[in-house]
């Protein structure tokens, strides 16, 4: 069901999710004011005042929301609301420092026009962070999904930034802002429209079954046959924070498992995991999202050991599906890597990868690729023998941090799909 992304957001400048009740990433908008002052009164800018609006594919200097300048990319511009003038074009402008979320629209005013370099050609840019797509499916993908088509939504007590484009129905393009009903996950242009929602909707959690409550913390399967209205607004909603995701239309072939913070005004969803239903190639889990509000407490390693907790039932060894971004092979290495050393500590006689996939339901390709980033792997005489010093197993250890949010299995009533009904 498409790419995964990690929960967590990168250290350059990716909007962090605090504790507040705003999620808000915009930069400093100033409202416009003596641009055209401003551009007489430097020689340099004058004489790009002459060359205005920029074109696409202008490259030139932005002052961001940390107020220091960095390198961005044209990609889109637009007449201001105020005129037609040349210097009240906005720009939707591509920090080539950073990830294509922090993409968004800025006044002339905060671009540096004595930095302006032009270069009109669309090339490809350069694949890091897109490894899993060829230069064709690149140029397609961006093309279609250069511009963010969704700036905020609101989502329960949230203001959420959204990072990427997601193929809402036509009516839904160019909307500022959209109200999502945090139970069943219908979207409205106006908070009114919410507000009436509200007051009909009998919906206090996901729809669906609850397989697990643990303290505050509740988990539901939602079929994607028997809910798919409710599926695909899901897809809708992640997509707004995955880059490479898929979006499928057809949610019948999935489950959905929703992880919920409860309290007395209903279930609040935090992220889900998706998972096939019948998977050829023993995925276990096809796409996975914490929202950006709940980001950085632990939820997306604990969506990652539930999968795996869902496996260990079923009886088999499972795998996140491919191809997995930069960002979510660090998430699984970072489980894979804590949940093996634990085991390697406690275990004092040698002991097989395929003993290591028997326990943790984790796949012996993945077990044999962690402990070789670990150097905990020799091959010898034409078979691979983990060698678990205890002095360099507590060092991994170490680094690996502590485990975070833990699944207690004794919480989580599930059968699988292939015995229900």
């Amino acid at each position: 069901m498409g790419s995964m992304e990690a929960s967590t957001a990168p250290e350059n400048g990716a909007a962090a999710a605090g504790g507040g009740a705003a999620c808000n990433g915009a930069g400093p908008m100033s409202n416009g004011g003596g641009v055209e002052r401003r551009l007489r009164s430097s020689t340099a800018s004058a004489s790009w005042a002459a060359h205005l609006p920029l074109e696409v594919g202008t490259r030139v200097m932005c002052r961001w929301r940390d107020q220091k300048l960095h390198p961005v990319k044209v990609i889109e511009r637009r007449k201001g609301l105020s005129s037609s003038s040349p210097a009240d074009y906005e720009y939707y402008v591509h920090y080539t420092e950073f990830n294509r979320r922090l993409d968004e629209w800025v006044k002339l005013e905060q671009l540096d026009l004595e930095t302006v370099e032009t270069d009109v050609d669309e090339k490809v840019e350069d694949k890091q962070g897109h490894e899993e797509l060829d230069a064709a499916s690149l140029r397609e993908h961006e093309e279609f999904t250069k511009v963010k088509n969704i700036a905020k939504i609101e989502l329960g007590r949230y203001e959420i930034d959204t990072w990427y484009f997601s193929p809402f129905p036509p009516e839904y393009n160019d909307c500022p802002k959209l109200f999502f009903c945090e139970f069943c996950l219908n979207f409205v242009k106006r908070k009114e429209q919410l507000q009436r929602h509200m007051k009909k909707c009998d919906l206090k959690h996901p729809p669906g079954d609850e397989i697990y409550r643990c303290g505050t913390l509740s988990m539901f399967e939602v079929d994607g046959k028997k809910n798919k209205v409710y599926g695909q607004n899901l897809c809708y909603l992640a997509k707004l924070f995955l880059d490479h995701k898929t979006l499928y239309y057809d949610v019948d072939l999935f489950l959905f498992y929703v992880l919920c913070e409860c309290d007395d005004r209903g279930c609040h969803m935090v992220g889900y995991f998706s998972k096939e239903k019948h998977s050829e190639e023993s995925y276990n889990l096809a796409c996975i999202l914490t929202l950006p509000p709940y980001q950085r407490k632990g939820y997306g390693k604990f969506l990652i050991a539930f999968s795996y907790e869902l496996s260990k039932k079923e009886g088999k060894v499972g795998t996140p599906e491919r191809p997995l971004s930069d960002l979510g092979l660090l998430s699984y290495r970072g489980y894979w890597t804590r949940v093996l050393l634990e085991i390697l500590k406690k275990h004092k006689s040698n002991i097989s990868i395929k003993e290591l996939s028997d326990m943790t339901a984790i796949k012996a390709d993945d077990i044999l690729s962690t402990l070789q980033s670990l150097d905990l792997i020799q091959y010898r005489k034409g078979q691979h023998v983990i060698c678990a010093d205890p002095k360099v197993l507590d060092r991994h250890l170490k680094a690996a941090g502590r485990g975070g949010l833990e699944v207690d299995v004794s919480k989580l009533i599930w059968t699988p799909y292939k015995e229900q009904g």
